[in-house]
């Protein structure tokens, strides 16, 4: 299963053809300090789906890598392991684009691209 923020994220990939399987749209992001995560996106309706989908084996959290999408997938993998099954939890990759030049490339970036290397 591919998790979204919003609509558009969805159409994009499907356009793009690259994921075959489930999607769901999360509906938002979570600010660092958010008190009710439910009243910010669809926590319940995503465990529910994970619960009742006992064919879903991945999920795949393809969020906007800034804090705010940092801070959701935290909370996304920790209200995930607390459903008690084997899900794997993977994000999108993230490091330089191709052509980047290393010069001008910012700490985080950099981080990211030798962490993600392959």
């Amino acid at each position: 299963m591919l998790i979204v923020e919003k609509d558009v994220d969805l159409e994009n990939v499907r356009k793009s053809g690259a994921h075959k399987g489930y999607y769901f749209v999360l509906g938002g992001l979570l600010p660092i300090l958010e008190e009710n995560p439910d009243s910010r996106i669809r926590i319940g309706d995503l465990r529910e789906r994970l619960t009742k989908d006992t064919k879903i084996k991945e999920v795949i959290l393809a969020l906007t890598t800034n804090s705010l999408g940092d801070n959701t997938s935290d909370y996304l993998r920790t209200e995930i392991s607390k459903l008690g099954r084997r899900i794997k939890i993977s994000t999108l990759g993230r490091g330089l684009s191709t052509g980047a030049e290393l010069e001008y490339s910012d700490h985080n970036t950099l981080s990211h691209a030798l962490k993600n290397r392959c």
